[in-house]
């Protein structure tokens, strides 16, 4: 797996990487992962074709999910705690 861009972003880590023909979409934000994978040849235009599917709208939805990720998280924690 090699890594071919790093996006700056405000709120999490966005890592596209490509592997056996696919871009793999990593963001990260603290201890929490979300990863998207995609075949190269859905893509038009290459790793530029990525970047143009990483809009405002997805974005949002990503941010959303890690905080949707983290309270399921902290709510088996609490659970299960002790």
């Amino acid at each position: 797996m090699r890594t071919v861009a790093e996006l700056p972003h405000p709120e999490f880590k966005i890592t596209i990487f490509s592997m056996n023909r696919k871009f793999i979409i990593k963001f990260e934000q603290g201890t929490l992962e979300q990863v998207y994978k995609v075949a190269e040849m859905d893509i038009t235009d290459g790793v530029n074709g990525v970047f143009q599917l990483l809009d405002e709208s997805f974005t949002q939805s990503v941010a959303l999910r890690f905080s949707e990720m983290r309270a399921s998280f902290l709510d088996t924690y609490k659970r299960n705690e002790g």
